[in-house]
């Protein structure tokens, strides 16, 4: 047996081109250059920092994520868990869903199942008040949960205006209708959305744009509490096997019928690859209204699975040179996102995974293919020594430009015997995009809460103060929950757009938003995935610099309605209806 951190297979399979086995000489030149151009972004504007401050426990968030860890090693307790920012009652003030596991016997029997055995156990719903704190509602909400839960995914499925929760675990999944009263209704029988195995990311998205959000559950792997021993027979060196050593799964793709019932038709659509799944995320590849999905995978191909238009998909990740690194080879891909970090109103991509493979960002080329961008970024430099998850683009300063925070930690608690390099806690990474391609790492000037080392797993994003500035909510392994609250000073403006579907799914879910102000332009995605087992505010956030206006918003619905919009004032929440044509 092998640990957890072996080297990496080569991901170079034949037929894969020329193009693609010039990738290691390419990336060497790129690496090489620049080094000796100097670190990305220190050039012609110094970086601003931003200000976050760890409010959870003044503000009432008492939450310890259980991953109830072993001697036996079992890859269960790595994972940690998600977290959910979502206005689950209507009040205007987001709230917070966090995600809990459950005991695990040390040794565990095969074919069992981890049950929550007390509220220690519980996952967590969190409502704000109107002074900002937070109250537990989690018993009145119905939410204690059942399992070892994991990730969390938000949408309203039935467009009845509150929005539902699907809560993903090892040995089953779960269905909580939102009744609009404060209270959920466990409907997991009878919606036909359970699932097994073990489910991690997923994903709420109209695949077929009839105006209803369909389903897709990632599957990690097939695994079962086998008493496997990976790593060195010496103390303390028994370590996380490695994914290698277990066969993929494939994902679950529900269609929603409508009347709250859904229908498995991954095989039938095309979502089907067996995959080691971890994160997931929607954009539009090719700038024509249609989502697709991509599927973090843990060291294997990624894969990015495109919309044909007509209900069904193609699985392109190496066509489309998402598939690999930079140098043709496999990573640990754990979290993701999917929006336009560069303001050409392609869809990019960024991908964290383990340290010593650099996360990887994918720059959308336009013509259905990515170019690996990590290197000219900054991103891969600022990043070697960095094991990433939970991992959102926000614009935390509103300038325009949007950035990047990270979720981080490796999962090998005993990672420093091997690499002393390494560490198994780590603080979190903050990288401000410059523009023009660049980031740089902000983190040491943002506030002490970047110096604080934590093994994190999911992170979600929202304007928790509705005062223009993103906040983010992290989750912990073994550890509890922080919320960051953003007390960035700036004089830059700001426009948050709360899109209402008519036509289209309520939440507005995979509609495509331009702004343009001041002659430049940005776009926006709307969704609630991405990161790593967690859901983000479903509003669109813009920052707007120095413009107190608008000129113009456009955004494309799902449902292939067109809608503009002009001089609209900044620094407020707009609510936009779908109209009718």
């Amino acid at each position: 047996m092998q640990s957890r951190f072996r080297p990496l297979r080569h991901a170079r399979k034949q037929g894969a081109g020329a193009r693609r086995r010039l990738f290691p000489f390419f990336a060497a030149f790129v690496f090489l250059a620049r080094l000796i151009a100097g670190p990305a972004g220190a050039a012609q504007q110094t970086p601003s920092p931003g200000k976050f401050v760890d409010i959870a426990k003044s503000s009432g968030v008492d939450f310890d994520y259980r991953a109830s860890h072993t001697s036996k090693k079992y890859l269960l307790e790595t994972m940690g868990s998600g977290v959910a920012v979502f206005d689950y009652d209507n009040d205007g003030r987001p709230d917070i869903f966090l995600v809990n596991g459950a005991p695990i016997a040390d040794p565990t029997p095969l074919g069992a199942i981890p049950r929550k055995t007390g509220p220690e156990y519980w996952n967590r719903l969190y409502r704000q008040k109107p002074d900002g704190g937070f109250e537990d509602v989690t018993e009145k909400a119905g939410l204690q949960g059942y399992g070892y839960d994991i990730g969390v995914a938000v949408g309203d499925y039935d467009n009845d205006g509150y929005e539902d929760l699907y809560v993903t675990g090892y040995g089953g999944n779960h269905l909580y209708h939102n009744n609009g009263n404060g209270t959920f209704t466990d409907v997991t029988q009878s919606s036909g959305a359970g699932g097994s195995g073990w489910s991690t990311s997923a994903a709420w998205v109209d695949l077929d744009n009839d105006g209803l959000l369909d389903l897709v559950v990632l599957r990690y792997m097939k695994w079962d509490f086998n008493d496997i021993w990976c790593g060195s027979h010496q103390p303390g060196f028994r370590s996380y096997c490695h994914p290698d050593l277990f066969e993929p799964a494939t994902p679950l793709v529900y269609h929603n019928d409508g009347h709250g019932h859904f229908t498995e038709v991954g095989a039938k659509i095309g979502i089907d690859q067996p995959g080691k799944g971890l994160g997931i995320a929607i954009g539009d590849v090719k700038g024509d209204g249609r989502m697709s999905v991509f599927v973090a995978n843990d060291s294997m191909f990624e894969f990015l699975y495109r919309n044909k238009g007509n209900g069904t998909f193609d699985e392109t990740g190496l066509a489309s040179e998402v598939a690999v690194d930079g140098g043709g080879q496999t990573y640990a891909g754990m979290g993701v996102d999917f929006q336009d970090y560069d303001n050409d109103g392609l869809a990019d991509l960024v991908v964290t995974d383990l340290a010593n493979q650099r996360y990887a960002l994918y720059k959308n080329n336009g013509d259905g293919s990515f170019a690996y961008d990590s290197y000219l970024s900054g991103v891969g430099g600022e990043t070697q020594l960095h094991s990433g998850w939970g991992i959102r683009f926000f614009d935390f300063d509103n300038d325009g430009l949007k950035d990047l925070i990270v979720a981080q930690g490796h999962e090998m608690d005993n990672i420093r015997l091997q690499y002393p390099q390494l560490r198994y806690k780590e603080p979190l990474l903050l990288l401000r995009n410059l523009g023009h391609g660049k980031f740089v790492d902000v983190s040491a000037e943002s506030g002490a809460v970047f110096q604080q080392r934590w093994v994190s797993r999911g992170l979600a994003i929202g304007d928790l103060r509705n005062d223009g500035r993103e906040d983010v909510v992290v989750s912990t392994n073994d550890g509890p929950a922080h919320i960051l609250l953003n007390e960035t000073q700036t004089a830059n403006h700001w426009l948050e757009l709360a899109l209402v579907g008519k036509k289209s799914n309520r939440d507005g879910v995979g509609a495509e938003i331009k702004l343009t102000a001041h002659g430049q332009s940005q776009w926006w995605t709307v969704s609630t995935c991405g990161s790593y087992l967690s859901a983000s505010d479903k509003r669109a956030h813009f920052g707007l610099g120095s413009a107190t206006m608008a000129d113009a918003i456009e955004i494309r619905w799902p449902s292939g309605i067109r809608q503009k919009l002009t001089g609209v004032r900044a620094d407020q929440i707009l609510r936009v209806e779908e109209p009718s044509q």
